[in-house]
């Protein structure tokens, strides 16, 4: 098994079995997020594509998640919220 230093959970984790996005940025995640920490962008992601009626086949909405996907791991910029999320206390 393959292991990575999650940048999101601080921890030796294991590693994505390949690029889950492409180019740099997905080469760049392939190397410091693991497996725990993509499920949770991807959970994220879920909330904003929902939460916000985005449409992905329209380019400002790709550019969007990308723009939160990057922020979400590698930028000390809070991403966005989601309106109507209440997480559990």
């Amino acid at each position: 098994m393959n292991t990575v230093k999650c940048i999101k959970l601080g921890q030796q984790l294991e590693a994505l079995d390949r690029a889950p996005y492409p180019g740099e940025l997905g080469q760049k995640i392939l190397s410091n997020v693991s497996k725990q920490g993509w499920k949770l962008w991807l959970e994220y992601q879920t909330m904003l594509i929902n939460e916000n009626n985005l449409n992905l086949m329209d380019s400002n909405a790709q550019s969007y998640l990308k723009e939160q996907m990057d922020k979400f791991f590698f930028s000390k910029e809070d991403v966005d919220d989601i309106q109507g999320y209440k997480p559990n206390e």
